[in-house]
C-alpha cells in the first residue's frame, strides 16, 4: 500500500496513533457541544499538543474526510446499528465508529478490514468492556452494506 500524499513514509504505527488522535479530536468536539467544526479542533490540537509530524498528515486527512462526509457517515452507521440509536452510544464508541466508518467509506487506499481491526483496538483501549465486540459488529455490518450497494 503506497503512502498517502503528504506522508513522509508509510508506518502502520503512525496511522494507528493518528486514529487515536482523531478519536480524541472527535471527543473534544462532541464534549464542547459541536460549536466549532472538526478541522478547527484539529488545528487547535496541533497547535497545543505535541503530535508527531509523521502522524499529523493522516490525522488531518481522516478528520477532514469525516467533516466533509459527516451526514453520509452517520446515515451509514444508523443503517448498520441494530436496535441502537447513534445518539445513545457512548461518546467514545460513537467517535471510534465515525472515524472507522469515514475510512471504510471514503479512503479507498485503506483496506476496510484494517479500519475495522484498528477500530476494535481503539475500543479495547478507550471503550467499555463490550465496546470491542460492539464496534466490530457495527463496522462489519456497515462494510457489508457498503460492499453490497457499491
Amino acid at each position: 500500500m503506497p503512502p498517502d500524499p503528504g506522508e513522509a513514509a508509510y508506518d502502520p504505527w503512525d496511522r494507528s496513533r493518528s486514529r487515536a488522535w482523531a478519536v480524541q479530536v472527535h471527543y473534544r468536539w462532541e464534549a464542547e457541544g459541536r460549536e466549532r467544526d472538526l478541522p478547527e479542533v484539529v488545528r487547535e490540537v496541533l497547535e497545543t499538543r505535541y503530535v508527531s509530524p509523521r502522524r499529523s498528515p493522516y490525522l488531518v486527512r481522516i478528520v477532514q474526510e469525516l467533516h466533509d462526509h459527516f451526514g453520509e457517515v452517520d446515515r451509514a452507521l444508523r443503517g448498520a446499528l441494530d436496535n441502537w440509536r447513534l445518539e445513545r452510544l457512548s461518546l467514545m464508541d460513537r467517535g471510534i465508529l465515525r472515524i472507522a466508518a469515514a475510512e471504510i467509506l471514503f479512503l479507498d487506499d485503506i483496506p476496510p478490514k484494517v479500519s475495522i481491526q484498528e477500530a476494535v483496538h481503539l475500543a479495547e483501549r478507550y471503550g467499555g468492556d463490550d465496546s470491542p465486540r460492539f464496534v466490530n459488529g457495527v463496522l462489519d455490518a456497515l462494510f457489508k452494506d457498503a460492499a453490497s450497494s457499491g
